[in-house]
């Protein structure tokens, strides 16, 4: 492999590229647009269209597209190439500056939540000049966001954008009573950690529910599952190590920071972690980052698995999205510094977010719900589904001071002794850490846990972003009218903490009795993605993104149908995956298994009349006793399906869907997974939990 500094963004049009080939008032100006929001002129969209074109063509690139992200919650491309015909029959190649700031992708075809009819195709892509463009498989894609005829926001982007203006926005008014005059903009940023498994290709294909689901949909526990713990940051497989080497080689290529690499609690379980970028780059990158994850998975006879819960029985998936904020000046205003109780400027911005987290409890929940997330959140492997953060010890301390009026004793950090001599010596950190909290203070940032590994991280950051723009909206306010600064500035921030200390939660969250002390608090406890959306539309909520101009009412009102839609139609694949399944490999398995146990039982007799086939007969009477109890589940599970067709309203669905059918679903489940460990390998239709965990040698 070349060396990294040679290799690192040489496939992206990034500011040393631009820097060399782009005239230096094109430059100039490209540059106020990405800093200060300024539009670009038509002239100097020509010029930058023209240099990246004849980049990405030194490059092998034959065509370009406008690459955005639908609300599928995967990225969208339409390839154009760059000829035009020339008048001697032949081509040149061409691309404009329109064809830069704009492409016309048919807008029908995506999920829209009503805002499109099928009638009305037309959509617009908008070159987002923030986020830099970049080639892969030799097509020079142009980062965009995805609009409607009308205006509307139909893709993750537009409205993550705007959610970053809008804490920018009102971050600023905050620093200004600081004093600090010199701050433009304030940028929110992000470090999504990505789980993974990583399977045998061969495996794969033999499994229909992966192909269709992402998920198995049967599977009995295997004899050896995460008990020993011996996985997790254990030594990587020279197969998978091999993977990650390209892998990285890949990201790098594009610019993305992949850094650290190990291998997660459950067997064939990953992590790959990125270093911060501002919070749309780390969007697309992350983006980019599944994708390459399973292409590269492909070339080494493997499949990366990317669904939240693909095995029943050992730990999901999930993203840990590492949020923090920071000045253009590069200051990270979560840092607490060395005296954090003495640091106004940061508590206030802590209390800005523990005062989000706690009024705006249901958004963040809704940002991480879908089908396949509901398997992990509150089981005792991923966060509950009760939202919390978790500050640790010192800052609690300090916030409890500060409610109490009473002074904070600073305490200066405890040199660690380890007990062996030779090994250094060096500081505990004053705090913890916090596996079990949903949204945790790491130092200088929040973690928060709760996201789904699939998950685009566009809606856990809208809904972070927006909420604290809010509640730093008000701040600003109330301390801009006061008369005293100081006095205001101490009243606001010990009534947050009076007010809003019940989010506050650095226990056990996989604790029971936790579930019944957040009841005590009033927290929300939205167990399931039907629960958490039937909130999205709270008059609060609505206010809060339509006051900050990042949702329309409208919007929200499209989303929470594409939601719903996407949770009812992932269930219903699922449950028309089992009955296929059972139907037409299981119980026919079954059945054979239980003639060859009649005929060597019949054979034996043959052989001695008095033979013992204890085995034979007790078996087949079992199997056949459970296939017929599979039989009865199997045609309640259809008729469940089918009474879902009778109900037309898209909340009620959900519900009936969560209630019903993935009732059924479990109930089938039960009986064929019970049956596959009594049943012959040699009969069973499908490679079990062990030969799948365990086939990447």
């Amino acid at each position: 492999m070349s060396k990294v500094t040679e290799i690192f963004g040489c496939n992206v049009f990034n500011d040393a590229v631009m820097r060399e080939r782009l005239p230096k008032e094109t430059y100039k100006a490209l540059t106020e647009t990405t800093k200060n929001g300024h539009h670009l002129k038509a002239d100097v969209a020509n010029v930058v269209a023209n240099a990246m074109k004849d980049w990405a063509i030194e490059k092998g690139a034959t065509h370009f597209t406008h690459w955005f992200q639908p609300m599928t919650g995967i990225t969208a491309e339409k390839h154009d190439a760059f000829i035009s015909p020339a008048k001697d029959g032949k081509v040149i190649m061409e691309f404009s500056g329109k064809e830069l700031i704009q492409g016309e992708p048919d807008a029908s075809s995506f999920p829209s939540g009503g805002l499109r009819a099928t009638f009305e195709a037309r959509g617009y892509t908008a070159w987002d000049p923030t986020s830099y463009a970049f080639i892969k498989d030799g097509v020079l894609c142009i980062p965009t966001a995805f609009c409607s005829y009308g205006g509307e926001a139909l893709d993750k982007k537009t409205p993550l954008l705007r959610s970053m203006e809008a804490i920018s926005k009102q971050a600023v008014r905050v620093l200004r009573l600081f004093g600090n005059d010199t701050v433009k903009a304030v940028r929110t940023t992000v470090g999504p950690e990505q789980e993974y498994f990583l399977i045998d290709k061969e495996m794969y294909d033999k499994r229909c529910d992966l192909v269709y689901t992402g998920r198995t949909l049967f599977g009995a526990k295997p004899p050896k599952g995460q008990e020993l713990e011996d996985h997790y940051f254990g030594i990587i497989k020279q197969r998978v190590s091999s993977y990650m080497k390209e892998l990285n080689e890949e990201l790098w290529k594009l610019g993305i920071y992949a850094k650290t690499e190990h291998n997660e609690v459950a067997p064939a379980q990953h992590e790959l972690a990125p270093i911060f970028a501002t919070t749309n780059i780390a969007t697309d990158h992350n983006q980019i980052m599944m994708e390459m994850m399973q292409k590269v998975a492909k070339r080494h006879g493997m499949v990366c698995l990317l669904h939240e819960k693909p095995f029943a029985g050992v730990n999901g998936s999930g993203k840990h999205n590492n949020w923090s904020i920071s000045t253009d000046t590069g200051v990270n205003l979560l840092e607490p510094g060395d005296t954090p109780h003495d640091n106004a400027q940061f508590l206030l911005f802590l209390c800005a977010v523990i005062k989000a987290v706690d009024e705006y409890q249901d958004l963040l929940r809704v940002s991480v719900a879908s089908a396949g997330n509901d398997h992990r959140l509150g089981a005792n492997e991923a966060p509950p589904a009760i939202i919390s953060i978790f500050l640790g010890s010192e800052l609690t301390e300090i916030l409890q001071a500060i409610e109490t009026d009473t002074p904070y004793g600073a305490k200066e950090k405890e040199i660690l002794k380890i007990g062996v001599h030779t090994l250094p010596r060096f500081a505990r950190d004053t705090t913890d850490r916090n596996r079990t909290s949903p949204f945790a203070f790491t130092g200088n940032k929040f973690e928060f846990r709760s996201l789904g590994s699939s998950d685009s991280i566009a809606c856990a950051n809208i809904m972070l972003n927006t909420s604290v723009a809010e509640e730093l909206k008000q701040f600003a306010d109330e301390l801009e009218a006061a008369d005293d600064f100081t006095t205001a500035l101490h009243d606001l921030i010990k009534r947050v903490i009076v007010e809003h200390n019940r989010i506050v939660f650095n226990g056990n969250g996989y604790d029971e009795a936790w579930v019944k002390e957040a009841e005590k608090r009033g927290l929300m406890n939205l167990v399931s993605t039907p629960d958490a959306l039937a909130h999205y539309m709270d008059e609060k909520n609505v206010k809060l993104f339509t006051e900050h101009k990042v949702l329309s009412e409208t919007e929200m009102r499209s989303r929470k149908e594409i939601l719903l839609e996407k949770y009812c139609k992932t269930l219903n694949i699922e449950a028309l995956t089992m009955v296929e399944m059972t139907r037409k490999d299981i119980l026919p398995a079954l059945s054979a298994y239980v003639k060859d146990l009649s005929e060597t039982a019949n054979a034996k007799k043959a052989f001695v009349a008095d033979m013992d086939c204890t085995y034979e007969a007790e078996t087949a009477s079992k199997i056949s006793t459970l296939s017929t109890l599979v039989l009865k589940k199997v045609d309640a599970l259809e008729e469940a399906i089918g009474k879902a067709k009778e109900v037309s309203e898209l909340s009620e669905l959900a519900f009936y869907m969560k209630g019903t059918v993935f009732a059924a679903m479990n109930d089938l489940r039960a009986v064929v997974d019970e049956l596959e460990t009594i049943t012959s390998a040699k009969y069973w239709p499908y490679p079990s939990y062990g030969e799948i965990l365990y086939s990447v040698k």
